[in-house]
């Protein structure tokens, strides 16, 4: 497994992203509460820049009539179908299914490395 480091920690704010090219792969690098986590720059369902959309929250499981947000700044919505993922797992939120690949985030002496292989 090999390290590319790519970005400054202080390049990528908190609630902030960062898309970086690693070996030919575009991937998105998203800070949340302090930590890192990235996600290629690629949507499953037919192929859009995911990264390039919008960054929010979604509703947790609730009551009849009752409709709790939740988990702000934690899901990307893909821009051309609205198809959402979580940021930290790159899991869907539509299926178990369907997801868009993570990578492993190493940081160290103030840099951000993704974790290729």
């Amino acid at each position: 497994m090999a390290v590319h480091y790519v970005l400054d920690a202080d390049d990528v704010p908190d609630g902030g992203r960062a898309v970086v090219n690693v070996e030919g792969r575009e991937i998105g690098v998203y800070r949340i509460g302090g930590q890192f986590y990235a996600l290629h720059n690629y949507c499953p369902h037919q192929g859009a820049p995911l990264c390039a959309g919008h960054v929010c929250g979604t509703t947790l499981p609730s009551d009849v009539y009752r409709y709790e947000y939740g988990r702000a700044g934690e899901i990307v919505r893909c821009p051309w179908h609205g198809w959402e993922f979580d940021i930290k797992t790159g899991k869907s939120l539509i299926s178990d299914k369907v997801r868009t690949r993570s990578y492993k985030v190493d940081v160290r002496d103030g840099k951000i490395g993704i974790v290729i292989g």
